[in-house]
């Protein structure tokens, strides 16, 4: 295994990458998953294990670094970014079950390619040694090229509070089902996963409420505060940052278009149009608020830790989805602004706008939702809902 990488070095591949990625974008779209040669690239990379332990040969970095590669990478493709990034989380994610199965897995490969379909829609039987898991899962994001699949399940009977764990089984233990017939996002891959009665050892397991809280046995393993992050802001910034990237590539993309293109029934290049320029520049800067909100919530990350209150939470995920929608909104801005040949399919204007607009509806960037919980926790109110 090769010496683990700095945060710089990986930042300059995630550039590299997002450059591969923009080449692999429209075959990702037609395959409907992401290209064997976008994911090899991913793989030589070495950046998915940014978050593993350095026990395992990883990096152990923290979520600082993890936002200006998540950033880069999305200038690239919004769809195979947002694989990227979940990837990385994932691992993450391995970081923090029983150490044997960290041993086994990450002290033998170093990281995997592994989805984590988070809502606990299996149930997850107890039987001795282990678990009888069944369920299905939508939203599967990276099984195509999947090692190893993470999925959230009830444990029944446990007593009077919801018992919900992530379950992780190797790709063979899983079926895939030919679902993702989508508008925006279309390369991702992301798939149905079905689990049909399939045993999963005890050691395999870990607690949803524990991760949620930063407290998991990789929390007592390992030295870097990462391990000790609450995961769903962490979650949240792994799905924003590849759409706030991606708006940012939409503005740099219509700035150089503005000093070509010449507006329809004139001579006039748009840069020369004071409309434009306001647009442009309005744009640029909301992108930039986007961005500082998403290094503002990762320095909060690092600041408390699971020292985070429910109100430090909920304020760090409505962040999160406050700079997704502002992106959201620049790109359909600029589309508006880009005329009727950026809606050609050979435009990566029209994919940008959809595949963001697709992302942003991911439940975390439920901006009405996101908002009521931290209004209700200014007012030392219950949140209402998970954060």
């Amino acid at each position: 295994m090769e010496p683990a990488p700095s945060a710089a070095v990986l930042l300059e591949r995630a550039r590299a990458l997002a450059l591969v990625f923009a080449a692999e974008a429209a075959e990702s779209e037609r395959l409907r998953r992401p290209t064997d040669a976008a994911i090899e690239a991913l793989r030589r990379s070495d950046i998915p294990r940014m978050l593993v332990a350095s026990g395992y040969g990883g990096p152990e970095l923290d979520a600082d670094a993890f936002v200006e590669v998540g950033l880069a990478l999305g200038e690239g493709d919004a769809s195979l970014a947002w694989i990227s990034t979940f990837y990385i989380m994932h691992n993450w994610m391995l970081c923090l079950f029983p150490e044997p199965f960290q041993k086994e897995i990450l002290g033998r490969h170093g990281y995997v390619l592994a989805p984590a379909p988070v809502a606990p829609n299996g149930v997850a039987q107890p039987v001795e040694g282990g678990f009888r898991l069944n369920g299905r899962w939508q939203w599967g994001t990276g099984v195509m090229h999947a090692d190893w699949v993470l999925v959230g399940a009830r444990v029944p009977g446990a007593g009077p509070m919801p018992d919900f764990r992530f379950l992780a089984l190797p790709r063979a233990e899983i079926t895939v089902e030919d679902t993702w017939f989508v508008d925006g996002m279309c390369g991702t891959g992301s798939n149905d996963v079905r689990v049909d009665d399939a045993f999963v050892p005890e050691v395999r397991c870990v607690s949803m409420l524990a991760m949620s809280q930063g407290r998991t046995e990789g929390a007592r393993l390992h030295r870097g505060g990462i391990y000790r992050t609450p995961m769903l802001p962490l979650l949240s910034l792994a799905a924003a940052l590849p759409l706030v990237g991606q708006a940012r590539a939409v503005v740099r993309g219509f700035q150089a278009s503005m000093r070509e293109r010449i507006l329809y029934g004139s001579m006039q290049k748009q840069a020369d149009k004071p409309a434009a320029q306001i647009r442009l520049a309005r744009a640029e800067i909301e992108v930039r608020q986007a961005e500082e909100l998403l290094r503002a919530v990762a320095a909060e990350i690092m600041a408390l830790r699971d020292g985070a209150s429910i109100a430090d939470r909920a304020r760090w995920t409505a962040m999160n989805a406050m700079a997704v929608d502002q992106s959201k909104r620049v790109i359909a801005s600029l589309a508006e602004a880009s005329g009727a040949s950026a809606h050609f399919l050979s435009h990566p204007l029209q994919r940008a706008l959809r595949d963001v607009n697709t992302g942003a509806c991911h439940v975390v960037f439920d901006l009405d939702a996101r908002l009521e919980m931290h209004g209700r926790t200014l007012l030392g109110l219950d949140p209402g809902g998970m954060t």
